[in-house]
């Protein structure tokens, strides 16, 4: 182990001086990674339709390129998973990351060798070189990462096959030979499509290891790590991995489980260290311990642009700027160009930076309104949609409405629903029933965290009061046209504010 972690600790101080240099050179690094983008793809129909070869600067490649977004790149897409090649990107392209759609249930994001090596297996090395930079006396290899992972299916076309599943799935299926030696679970574990039945496979492999780190979802580790607790008959995790030093989290917002998870570990030296990354690509990474800011990673083979929300819900694109024009503190919605074959593609994030020196960022939100406390990504038309259904089955109307969450234990919670009716449910039970279920059909990672209760419990709905949406926008100056409701919320202020209206 002591020459194992010379040589980690070597590539470390290597890998560190890129950053840096990264850090010290952003918009040069982002323009040659402009050129090599366009040069690998002028090949493929896509950027032999868009003149990639002809394209210099940045300039151009605004004026020549449209903004895109999954609805216009989804022929081109499912064209790839039928197998057809140098559509949108040079190199072969079998996998598909999984995601939850704007219009269809799910979105399939192409993922090449170059961004599974160069984007996601990049950002695995760095968030630990990050983290043992920042930790001098680390003993990350003398133990494993706790990695949890999805699942992923295969789909016959003829005589093509192509894979999708979740990108972190994508990630561990194609991890190197000796890659398996620092991690766990097995992966024939970690791929299991079953929750129920890998959450006991997990916890009984996971009991007896020693555990260094930890990566995934706060909602899903929760639930693990409660299983592996009471299979140890422990109270803290401290009991069983007494040599955990970081939790490397992300996909939802870490303030509700942040206390829960101080508790549950009782690891006071244990750091926890944010990362930002999505089924198109990894974008960020917390490099340092005393703040929740977010590096931009700008070497994974992703070239960044933004536009100001305002100019975003205007539609207008004219707006677009790259990495060198942004400001501070200002909301950019996040448009990316990667080594897969998204081009200009509106990513549907909300960020905004901090520091250009160098370049950190703090998570805004979506450019649509969601739910993302438990992982779910529940949308706007999802609950829409899912309503409407419901009240036709009811002979229901309503009036107004907002969601926010649960938080029914450490573990699980659950969407609350505040609804003015005009005429209400025939079937009260019956409507929330219908309501689930539709949004289960609508949005895979609600359905995925409903399973069983696992995450997410049955929605709680409550009848709001004749006029209390009303009342309160008349209290609040808000009474207009331009002045809505917010139908989706990541905190329950505005809920217990109508609720006790």
């Amino acid at each position: 182990m002591p020459i194992l972690n010379s040589i980690a600790s070597w590539l470390m101080k290597k890998r560190m001086h890129q950053i840096e240099l990264f850090i010290k050179y952003p918009i040069d690094v982002q323009q040659e990674w402009l050129t090599d983008l366009l040069k690998d793809a002028s090949i493929t129909e896509y950027g032999k339709k868009y003149n990639f070869s002809e394209i210099k600067n940045y300039e151009q490649f605004k004026k020549l390129v449209p903004i895109s977004d999954y609805e216009t790149l989804k022929p081109f897409i499912e064209r790839m998973r039928r197998g057809e090649q140098s559509v949108l990107w040079h190199s072969e392209i079998k996998w598909f990351a999984k995601s939850s759609g704007t219009t269809d249930k799910s979105k399939f994001l192409p993922v090449s060798d170059e961004s599974l090596n160069g984007c996601h297996y990049n950002a695995g090395r760095d968030m630990i070189t990050l983290h043992c930079y920042n930790n001098p006396n680390t003993q990350l290899f003398t133990g494993k990462n706790l990695a949890l992972g999805g699942s992923f299916k295969e789909d016959v076309f003829g005589k093509h096959t192509s894979y999708h599943g979740d990108v972190s799935a994508i990630i561990i299926k194609n991890l190197p030979m000796w890659a398996d030696f620092f991690r766990a679970p097995d992966v024939n574990i970690a791929l299991m499509d079953e929750w129920e039945m890998k959450l006991e496979k997990m916890a009984d492999s996971l009991i007896n290891e020693n555990v260094v780190s930890l990566a995934g979802v706060p909602s899903w580790m929760m639930v693990l790590l409660k299983k592996i607790l009471e299979k140890k008959n422990a109270t803290t995790v401290k009991e069983v991995w007494p040599n955990l030093e970081v939790y490397f989290h992300g996909g939802v917002s870490f303030t509700p489980y942040k206390d829960q998870f101080d508790t549950l570990f009782n690891l006071p030296k244990l750091n926890y260290l944010q990362l930002y990354s999505a089924s198109e690509g990894f974008f960020g990474i917390q490099d340092e311990l005393k703040s929740d800011e977010l590096l931009l990673m700008l070497d994974y083979g992703i070239f960044y642009e933004f536009i100001e929300l305002e100019h975003l819900q205007q539609q207008n694109f004219n707006y677009v700027i790259s990495l060198e024009d942004v400001k501070l503190n200002c909301d950019y919605a996040v448009i990316i160009s990667t080594n897969a074959g998204l081009w200009r593609y509106q990513l549907g994030d909300v960020i905004k930076f901090t520091s250009t020196n160098p370049y950190r960022f703090k998570i805004s939100g979506r450019t649509k309104q969601y739910i993302n406390v438990f992982g779910e990504e529940l949308m706007v038309h999802n609950t829409d949609n899912a309503l409407a259904y419901a009240c036709e089955k009811t002979r229901a109307t309503v009036k107004d409405y907002t969601v926010a969450p649960i938080f029914m234990s450490e573990t699980n919670g659950a969407h609350e629903w505040l609804i003015e009716f005009e005429s209400e449910p025939t079937n009260f039970e019956f409507f929330i029933a219908s309501l689930d279920e539709q949004l289960k059909k609508l949005n895979s990672d609600y359905e995925a965290k409903r399973y069983n209760n696992f995450v997410l419990h049955l929605p709680k709905v409550i009848k709001a009061p004749k006029d209390a949406f009303y009342n309160w926008l008349k209290q609040n100056n808000k009474l207009g046209g331009q002045f809505k409701i917010p139908r989706l919320s990541n905190d329950r202020k505005l809920l217990e504010e109508l609720i006790n209206w």
